[in-house]
């Protein structure tokens, strides 16, 4: 861990990342790609020291409410927030401030704040988005071991459905030849209907793979699976992105299931979703389901 005083916290798109750099471990990191220029190691945790200030200065400033999103580069649970409290602060001067909030995890640390989030989605709009990839318990510990498990991540899903605080779940990324199974799918999608989440967002089944990531997971390849590596190279070379052969029986699927249980599932009507805030004080209330 290091610390690190930024110019900025927010993006145009109202997006915030407290902290850069990850200690989950999971094999298939878009994040450690070279493309975004991080200057240290990966799993040595830049602290933007200066981040809740400027957090509190940009809600002060701003002529207009709107969502707050956190969580696309860097997990905002990640172990250190235990300690620091970084993500729980910047939850408190969202609900001060009036602001909506989207959450992107894969931790049940979440539940730790689950009295802020409550308080935002009855003033405002408070929704989790909580990434799953792997039903089987097992091979989840594998591609991504220090994390919360699916099933753990299934239990959070199942405490903010009867919260009353919706959610959206990512099934991204799928690793052919190893998650890309009919079994997989149905397992999180039994999980995605039992927790009556909003919506799923699904590119399709398959991967990403570029500089930076791509070394990391044939390395973890190499390591977990013997063989597979040569395999991905034979059948992919150094293609950006990598879809599983089952890609187009996988999606019938998925959306067939999605369909018949009410679950969004068109990206233009989620990230819109995600993106509009809503206020309660101005008789505006979000429909959950």
């Amino acid at each position: 861990m290091h610390y690190k005083e930024v110019k900025g916290i927010l993006s145009a798109s109202n997006g915030m990342n407290l902290y850069r750099g990850c200690t989950h471990g999971c094999i298939y990191c878009d994040s450690r790609s070279t493309c975004y220029q991080m200057d240290h190691d990966f799993h040595d945790i830049e602290v933007k020291i200066n981040a809740l200030e400027l957090l509190e200065e940009r809600l002060v400033r701003k002529r207009k409410k709107c969502m707050i999103a956190t969580g696309s580069m860097t997990d905002p649970y990640i172990p250190l927030e235990t300690k620091l409290q970084y993500t729980r602060q910047s939850l408190e001067l969202i609900n001060q401030y009036g602001f909506g909030v989207t959450v992107h995890t894969k931790s049940n640390r979440i539940l730790r704040d689950l009295d802020l989030l409550k308080r935002i989605n009855d003033r405002a709009k408070c929704v989790v988005q909580m990434t799953l990839t792997t039903y089987d318990e097992d091979l989840c510990k594998i591609l991504e071991p220090n994390v919360s498990t699916t099933k753990e991540r299934f239990e959070v899903l199942k405490v903010l459905r009867d919260h009353h605080i919706p959610t959206v779940v990512w099934l991204d990324p799928i690793l052919p030849f190893i998650n890309d199974t009919k079994e997989n799918l149905l397992g999180i999608l039994n999980y995605c209907i039992e927790a009556k989440v909003y919506g799923i967002i699904c590119f399709g089944f398959g991967l990403t793979l570029r500089e930076g990531n791509r070394e990391y997971f044939y390395e973890k390849l190499d390591q977990y699976f013997p063989g597979l590596k040569k395999r991905y190279q034979h059948r992919y070379g150094n293609s950006y992105e990598v879809m599983s052969d089952h890609n187009s029986a996988l999606l019938r699927i998925f959306h067939d299931e999605c369909r018949k249980y009410g679950i969004i599932t068109d990206h233009q009507e989620i990230f819109p979703y995600l993106q509009t805030f809503h206020s309660r004080y101005h008789g505006e209330q979000l429909s959950l389901f």
